[in-house]
């Protein structure tokens, strides 16, 4: 078992514990954290729904977000990854939501959002919804997508560790 599974297997466990389903909102990761999620068995007890809202359009019309957020801020902000966790919290029957929204690369950096630049959010019922990012290194598309992965799951269980 690799470690995202790892990963992956004990925020399943945790959700279990807690007796809450999960959802994720992706948009760089492409839909990656679920797919890790439900690629072990016996995770539709505990995942609900994966959204993967890539474009403005579709993290408006699927969670919520609002056009003035993504105009202000742009996509890949700590605004925009609040009202995506929210917005899958409140468009499914989750208990605890993971949101990711960055820049992947290998283009579309700039100086103020450099391609490694990811903005998570996570929004656990009953708690203010939080947001937090990272910059990775960047050592290519595919790494900057598993380390969102992680840190997404990461986050994830020390939420749920609370």
């Amino acid at each position: 078992m690799n470690e995202l599974t790892q990963l992956a297997d004990r925020f399943l466990k945790a959700c279990l514990a807690r007796e809450i389903m999960a959802a994720t909102a992706e948009s760089c990761t492409g839909g990656m954290i679920v797919a890790h999620l439900t690629d072990i068995a016996g995770s539709s007890a505990v995942v609900d729904r994966g959204f993967v809202t890539y474009s403005n359009e579709a993290k408006t019309d699927m969670l919520g977000v609002k056009a003035a957020t993504l105009e202000a801020f742009g996509a890949v902000s700590s605004e925009t990854a609040l009202e995506m966790a929210a917005g899958a919290l409140v468009h499914s029957r989750a208990g605890i939501t993971l949101a990711v929204t960055g820049i992947a690369g290998p283009d579309g950096g700039s100086a103020e959002k450099p391609v490694g630049l990811v903005w998570f959010g996570l929004a656990l019922k009953g708690r203010e919804t939080v947001s937090e990012h990272r910059i990775f290194d960047n050592r290519g598309r595919d790494f900057i997508r598993r380390e969102t992965v992680r840190h997404a799951l990461e986050m994830g269980l020390k939420a749920l560790a609370a």
